[in-house]
């Protein structure tokens, strides 16, 4: 199902949200996703909307991540931005995004998504690979070959890798994404 309001509005509604250079890499990110879906067969405005309210969330207090998206678990508990892709969910659906696999790829642009969601892999790989972050250039490359599901196996192999690297908690869901690929 469609958005209920325009792309230009939601841009608005996230820019007001965030500092300018979060919205940069926003950007960055659903200009990416749209190009990633669109090398994949999937639907690049889909991908770019998805891209474009990833992060709505990210800049939020604390406070308003745990009303907007209660920790679920002991990692969410002990790092709060970990909420931020359940808050966007909850900020996209409020300001009228109907479209399931869109909200689906949003809350889980920070713990991975289920394989089926192809808007879901798009974003999760744009937002790891984006080229302002200068890393994971493999990543991307595999995507915009059209190789979305090895980019996006590759890409949770690394952050679990990395987390595990640096002993920081891995949230359950990532580990079951991790797991089932």
């Amino acid at each position: 199902m469609k958005s209920t309001v325009s792309i230009a509005d939601l841009e608005a509604k996230v820019q007001s949200l965030v500092r300018p250079e979060r919205m940069e890499h926003i950007r960055r990110v659903a200009e990416l996703a749209r190009e990633i879906a669109r090398n994949n067969g999937l639907d690049p405005e889909r991908a770019y909307l998805a891209g474009l309210l990833h992060d709505a969330a990210r800049d939020l207090p604390e406070e308003e991540l745990r009303r907007l998206a209660p920790p679920e678990n002991e990692v969410e508990e002990a790092h709060p931005l970990a909420l931020h892709g359940r808050a966007a969910r909850a900020l996209a659906a409020s300001w009228g995004v109907r479209d399931e696999e869109v909200l689906e790829a949003i809350e889980g642009h920070v713990y991975g998504v289920d394989p089926e969601n192809g808007i879901g892999m798009a974003l999760y790989v744009a937002d790891v690979s984006e080229p302002g972050r200068g890393v994971n250039e493999e990543i991307r490359e595999l995507a915009l070959a059209g190789r979305l599901k090895e980019a996006y196996r590759l890409a949770v192999r690394n952050k679990v890798h990395y987390l595990k690297a640096k002993k920081i908690p891995i949230h359950p869901r990532t580990l079951e994404i991790y797991h089932s690929l």
